[in-house]
């Protein structure tokens, strides 16, 4: 296993304490050289719109380090940020992002909006995304069934 799947692996387990405390299931590694940052979301416990599991991660870490730059860190995210994560992740300069499943209708690297490589931007990210695509896409659906059946909705036929 390489260290994007390890790390990976590792945001799969944080999104699993995030859904069972009833969290959409988002975890989040941030690994800055001998810093390692984890984060899960918590909007629901916090009541905190901005609980996102990458925005309490670079928060964590930019107060570890005593610097708001993280040009040399990489972020793991099980998945594709939203426009507000992918925002802060260019605002701090983040060198490397590698997240999991895709975002259609929320994600902020071409899933509803393009942040993360406009030439519009000040900063460039490298980018790795599908890591682990299949299980972290289907922790997301597995999540969004289970309430939806909890509610008594049913899903609408594609």
């Amino acid at each position: 296993m390489n260290d994007d799947e390890r790390c990976m692996r590792r945001a799969i387990e944080l999104a699993d304490v995030a859904a069972d405390d009833g969290e959409v299931p988002v975890g989040a590694v941030l690994i800055c050289g001998a810093v390692t940052v984890e984060a899960h979301n918590e909007k629901e416990k916090t009541g905190d719109a901005t609980a996102h599991a990458e925005m309490l991660a670079l928060r964590e870490a930019a107060r570890r380090l005593g610097r708001w730059r993280l040009s040399d860190a990489t972020m793991y995210v099980t998945k594709e940020p939203c426009l507000m994560c992918a925002g802060a992740i260019v605002a701090a300069r983040v060198g490397r992002l590698v997240y999991g499943a895709n975002d259609p209708k929320g994600g902020a690297d071409g899933g509803a909006f393009d942040v993360l490589r406009s030439p519009k931007t000040n900063h460039r990210i490298a980018i790795d995304a599908g890591v682990l695509q299949a299980e972290t896409a289907e922790q997301l659906r597995s999540f969004f069934e289970g309430r939806r059946a909890a509610e008594g909705i049913e899903r609408a036929a594609p």
